[in-house]
């Protein structure tokens, strides 16, 4: 049955789907409506959480997480540093010792060859002293900004941050003193190694022939003294 048999028909329809259509659209706005109302629009959070306070509080906070980060990487570099400089020490204590109780049993060849290996010691003690002082230069500027951090948090009120700071900065402090005073004590060593074997070689010397060691004096020294 077709629609212009039945105009009436046709018609009711198309009030019905107008009325429908209607009514949708105002549901979906009212819905529409409904769901921004339940949308809470957050225009301002907590003022306390906002103030100026509180905003140099957490900046602070990050500050002296970063500077303690950077103290206790340079913190590790120069302790690995000064521990590497003090084997080199006490190598090189080790040569001179070995080389002074040999004096007097060993002919101009070997005395060469045995300082030698010396002199690449103190080398190898000189590279690693200067790393050491490299790095510590850099753990000097971390340990300003790490206390600097501190006193910034303390000023601002962030006592948690401060204290943390501080007590970061003192520890570091602490355990790279006791590889310097290792350091030290190897420094030490190697002064008196030195000195014993210059005073045998002092000794040898006057013991030797008159002949000898005016021979000795006129040409040259068969290794480079450097110290």
């Amino acid at each position: 049955i077709s629609q212009q048999s039945f105009p009436v028909l046709a018609n009711i329809r198309r009030r019905c789907l107008s009325g429908v259509n209607g009514r949708w659209h105002q549901m979906v706005g009212v819905g529409l409506g409904v769901a921004l109302c339940a949308v809470p629009v957050v225009e301002k959070q907590n003022s306390v959480s906002l103030s100026n306070d509180a905003l140099i509080k957490r900046a602070v906070s990050l500050v002296t997480d970063s500077t303690s980060t950077l103290l206790s990487q340079t913190t590790y570099a120069l302790i690995e540093a000064l521990t590497e400089y003090t084997k080199a020490v006490y190598t090189l204590v080790s040569l001179y010792k070995q080389y002074a109780s040999l004096l007097g049993k060993m002919n101009s060849e070997e005395v060469d060859a045995v300082w030698q290996v010396v002199i690449g010691a103190r080398v190898d003690m000189t590279t690693k002293q200067q790393e050491y002082l490299r790095l510590e230069s850099s753990w000097m500027t971390a340990l300003r900004l790490s206390e600097m951090a501190a006193e910034a948090a303390y000023q601002s009120g962030a006592d948690q941050a401060s204290v943390t700071a501080r007590s970061h900065v003192q520890l570091v402090k602490s355990q790279v003193q006791e590889v310097r005073q290792l350091s030290q004590k190897a420094e030490t060593k190697l002064a008196e190694a030195q000195t014993e074997e210059l005073i045998k070689a002092q000794g040898e010397e006057s013991s030797l022939p008159q002949g000898i060691l005016g021979s000795r004096e006129a040409g040259e020294d068969p290794y480079l003294r450097e110290d």
